[in-house]
């Protein structure tokens, strides 16, 4: 396919993309009243047909290897970050779950209204240690609740060709919550690139782990075993 041909359907996805998350968020917001876990399948519901349509206008597939390593109980899932298809796909994929993000993205009308019914754990970037205390407080409480916790332990978003290092502060809620950590290695990068307008065509690959005892070893200890298992999956 022509560089022309990607940047058309990529396009043609955006359009769709923008839509779909205007609808969504505006039947979320209306639904406020319903119990959280009915209103997340609702609302992720769109992050669902999101993958659909990528895959109908841009021929980008999804492939999940190691599903059954996923417990049915609460856990914390450790997550490469590389593209915007992780925030989407992972929520859905691991629902009921909960994902830490930056604050102001509650700030955006509708959309951030919505994400904000979702039960996130919105972090302020700029007091990092006070952030550590909020995400190990509230992240406990969501753990209580049966939800699962994704963490990018990057921190922020990192080319395809490397992998950042990891903050603790994901392994440092499961061992205080006594649940197990899930490593997750995906590609998406190389198809819903970073920087960049155009998509690219092919599979995205999403490799999940064993379960990993927290009980056992230290925060840095948890998150170093995470990480080698990543950085081999990729």
């Amino acid at each position: 396919m022509t560089q022309f041909g990607r940047g058309l359907r990529s396009a043609v996805f955006y359009l769709g993309f923008i839509l779909l998350v205007v609808f969504i968020s505006a039947v979320t917001c209306a639904l406020f009243f319903l119990p959280f876990r009915l209103r997340q399948r609702i609302a992720t519901f769109g992050n669902h047909m999101t993958m659909l349509w990528l895959r109908f206008t841009c021929n980008i597939r999804i492939e999940v290897h190691g599903a059954d390593n996923v417990p049915l109980g609460p856990c914390v899932i450790l997550s490469n970050h590389q593209s915007t298809w992780e925030t989407f796909y992972l929520q859905w994929f691991f629902q009921p779950a909960t994902v830490i993000l930056k604050r102001e993205l509650l700030w955006i009308p509708l959309f951030g209204w919505g994400l904000a019914l979702m039960q996130p754990i919105a972090i302020k970037r700029s007091k990092p240690a006070r952030a550590i205390r909020f995400v190990l407080k509230r992240g406990t409480q969501r753990l209580q609740a049966g939800n699962k916790i994704v963490i990018f332990p990057e921190g922020t978003r990192v080319s395809t060709h490397q992998l950042g290092e990891f903050k603790t502060s994901g392994a440092a809620l499961a061992k205080a919550a006594a649940v197990p950590i899930i490593p997750v290695a995906h590609n998406a990068g190389h198809h819903w690139p970073l920087v960049g307008f155009s998509k690219r065509p092919g599979i995205i690959k999403m490799y999940i782990g064993r379960p990993i005892d927290s009980s056992n070893k230290d925060a840095r200890q948890l998150t170093e075993e995470a990480r080698n298992w990543i950085e081999q999956a990729l």
